[in-house]
């Protein structure tokens, strides 16, 4: 099965995500800010949604369910596991925080953004699980992971431009010697 070779190869590239996210954790040493952690945990819990969704379908094959039993369970599982993403996600005091403390157009930005790519991943499972296209399960189960890949993606380079430079010796607050202000 093509598909679930491609969902495979999926997982293991949400496992690098992953392993990017931890890396950045212990690299600014437990991370503090409440922006960083709250982008931290996104990509974590995103890409290990993406993980288990991609080896999902390969770990059924291995117990001879095929077909529209294969899709129908991956679809429930996967659409069980995003929504305790998403509220796990939503539940954490830094995302709290977070939504509070973001300017309205932050929100509205990084909301459509990750709307723009969630919304269809949800739209795809749960035509997955409804059955109604059932010659096309496999292709939106396959949407739904890719989606979820590029928001975690997408995720993380949020939490890239997160990171605040760190003070330069210079003088101490950040900004570098021998200029004024960039604004």
């Amino acid at each position: 099965m093509r598909e679930a070779e491609l969902l495979v190869t999926l997982a293991e590239i949400a496992g690098v995500f992953v392993g990017f996210g931890a890396l950045i954790s212990v690299r600014s040493g437990g991370a503090s800010d409440t922006e960083v952690v709250a982008y931290i945990r996104a990509v974590l819990i995103l890409g290990l949604w993406v993980v288990v969704a991609g080896l999902g379908p390969a770990t059924l094959v291995a117990y001879d369910i095929a077909g529209r039993d294969l899709w129908l369970v991956c679809g429930l599982v996967g659409l069980a596991g995003l929504a305790v993403v998403w509220a796990t996600n939503l539940r954490t005091p830094e995302m709290r925080e977070l939504m509070r403390g973001a300017s309205r157009a932050r929100l509205v930005r990084e909301g459509i953004v990750t709307w723009v790519l969630i919304g269809p991943a949800w739209a795809a499972l749960i035509l997955v699980v409804l059955g109604l296209f059932p010659d096309r399960d496999a292709a939106l189960y396959l949407s739904a992971v890719v989606l979820a890949l590029f928001l975690a993606g997408l995720t993380l380079l949020f939490l890239v431009y997160a990171q605040h430079p760190p003070a330069s010796a210079s003088d101490g607050a950040g900004q570098p010697s021998g200029g004024g202000s960039s604004a």
